[in-house]
Order: C-alpha cells, then structure tokens, then sequence
C-alpha cells in the first residue's frame, strides 16, 4: 500500500464515525475522492457518493462500504456526575468495561467505563452487565459540572489508537467499516485510474450498524445503478478461540472473501471469480445461506431487485477497540473491485438465465 492510500486509512481510522454520527469522517471521504471522481454528492443524511463517467451505452456499477461504526450514547447524566450510556449498534458489554473512552461532546471529553477492582468484587459474582448498567467516568464530582462538558445524547467511541503489528497487519477501533469505504474510494480511483467503459460509482453509507438504513436510501435514489458490490469486513477464523469448523476458514493474508448465496447474485459472483483469476489475485469464498448481515442484504431489494454481491476483508476481533487486518487484504479488495469494474461493460446485463 502506497503512502498516500495508507495516509487516507489513517484519516478514516482516527475519525470517529457512529452510527447517526459519520459527519466527520464522511468530509475525510469526499474530500479524498474529489481527487479523482468526475463528481461527487451527498444526500440529506449523509451518504456520500462519487463517480467515474463511462461510456454511455456501458453498464453502471457501484462498490460501497459503510462509513459508520458501533459505539454508545450518553442517555443520563447521574446525581453523582457518572454518566449512563447505552448501545448504538452492536456493542459488546464483554469488552467495554475498563475502556478508555471519548465522550463527541460540542469538545471531546476523555472518559473511562468504570470497572470495580478485582479486589472489591466477589469473583463468584462475575458477570458482564448490559450496557445500560455500566457507566462513564469523566472526573466531574456532581450533575452540574458533568453537564458543563457533555449533554444526553452526545456519541461515544472507544479512544483506541491505530496500532501497527508485525508485517503488514493493524489493530484500531471501528475497522468495521472504514476498511470497506476505504476499498470502495481506492477501488474507484483505480478504476478511473485505468479509464473503465463502465460508469463507476463510489458510495459510503451511513448507518448501516442500525439497520442497513442508507443503503436502503441509497439502493433507490441511485436509480440508474445495474450492479451493486458491497464491502465489509467478516469474520476471519484463524485465531485459537473460533470454532473454525463451524464458521468456515477464512484467514487474514489470504485474500478478499466472496460471499455466495442469499443475496449474492450468481451472475455478480462468477464475474468477481474471473475477474480475481484475470488480474492474478487470490480469493477466498465464504457461504451465506440466509443473510449477509451486509448493506448488501438491502440493495439486493431496491427496486424490484437489482444485481448484488458482497466482497469481504478478513477481519479478526470485529465489534472489539481491537480488530486486527491484513493491509495487502485491503489492497487486494481495492484491486479486485477495479478489476470487476473493468470487466462490468462485456459481463452484462446482470440476470440469471431461465
């Protein structure tokens, strides 16, 4: 990866973006993508999208991510100045007492999830309480200076940093799903980058951790649109505590994951299969019998239906401050989307054939 690419993951790593909270790193975004798309809007709720012109007779393709992540929600301020808080997405009350938190206040306010010390609890009480149980600890002595610096309903994001690991690997909060708007930007850029026939759009969606809600507006006002490709991370099964035999092997360094079955279409998947073998990239499938949990899961039914595939990057850890990727996983997502677009003009149209 690049230094400039690397940089713009940096940006979106470090911006925080919850659900119904992606302003910030939507701006980080759009400001990218102008460097190379022929245009570039957003609608009223956020979500951003950027395009490549192709020829005009050529198939319309759009590869997206979503730009939003777990976190929480301050919903009480207490008489002793604690704060309560509750879940936006699907945070995980295992991993969030003893956090170091930021409270996106009108300022940024540095807090932490309390957790009693070992030494005051009875172990034989252990027990992970539900995230409206636990509380946030910004220094404040009493509810009037706790309110001086934060309001209910101000966003609150893990304070975890971008680590780098051995090799070509990184830990950081809210990967889940910078990774995939970063893959749908650099797709778009490598696209444009080699002047595809097709017409490319580039889309980061907003809140889709609450519901799919801005692929659901994007998969109707993107009317125009033959094909969808959505981006996002999966479960990778190669650390000691999966049960790969269930979950099925998908390992980070081994390559994008195609996802076949429920709203995969067949024709969108063996394009992205001979679209990875052309370009000599290494993929990985990955089955999904009902759902794909994915932004996918609604452009599928826009519209009476339209064409759309879910492409992954391994993703250890996800809803944790610690998800760990594979940068050339990343890489490879971003050339493969670039290698489906270049061959979208002579796969069409996009329908199964009874």
């Amino acid at each position: 990866m690049h230094e400039p690419e690397r940089a713009f993951l940096g940006d979106l790593l470090a911006t925080a973006s919850p659900s119904g909270f992606e302003t910030a790193s939507q701006r980080v975004w759009t400001e990218y993508v102008r460097g190379f798309a022929d245009a570039v809007s957003t609608d009223a709720y956020g979500n951003a999208i950027a395009v490549h012109e192709g020829a005009p007779d050529a198939p319309t393709i759009a590869v997206t991510g979503h730009a939003d992540e777990i976190g929480f929600i301050v919903r009480d301020v207490l008489a002793d100045g604690f704060l309560r808080i509750g879940r936006i997405g699907g945070s995980d009350r295992t991993v969030s007492k003893g956090q170091h938190v930021t409270i996106h206040a009108d300022e940024p306010v540095q807090g932490v999830i309390g957790q009693t010390a070992i030494h005051l609890r009875d172990p034989e009480d252990d027990e992970y309480e539900a995230i409206p149980e636990q509380f946030v600890d910004i220094g404040a002595n009493d509810p009037e200076e706790a309110r001086e610096h934060v309001e209910v309903g101000d966003p609150v994001t893990f304070s975890t940093d971008i680590e780098e690991l051995v090799g070509d690997r990184i830990a950081a909060r809210g990967i889940d799903n910078r990774a995939g708007t970063w893959a749908a930007a650099e797709g778009l850029r490598r696209a444009a980058a080699a002047d595809v026939d097709a017409t490319v759009y580039a889309v980061s969606t907003v809140q889709e951790e609450v519901g799919l809600q801005g692929a659901r507006m994007v998969g109707v006002d993107l009317d125009d649109v033959d094909a969808f490709v959505a981006v996002d991370v999966t479960h990778a099964t190669d650390n000691p505590d999966v049960d790969r035999e269930r979950r099925g092997p998908v390992e980070l360094g081994a390559g994008p994951v195609i996802t076949r079955g429920s709203a995969n279409h067949p024709v969108l998947v063996d394009l992205a299969r001979q679209a990875a073998m052309d370009a000599d990239i290494d993929v990985q499938l990955q089955a999904a019998g009902t759902r794909t949990g994915t932004d996918a899961d609604a452009f599928y039914t826009s519209r009476g239906g339209v064409p759309s595939l879910n492409v992954s990057i391994p993703n250890r850890y996800m809803h944790t401050p610690v998800e760990v990727v594979d940068l050339d996983d990343l890489d490879a997502v971003a050339d493969l989307l670039a290698a489906i677009a270049a061959e979208t003009a002579a796969a069409g149209p996009f329908a199964v054939d009874i």
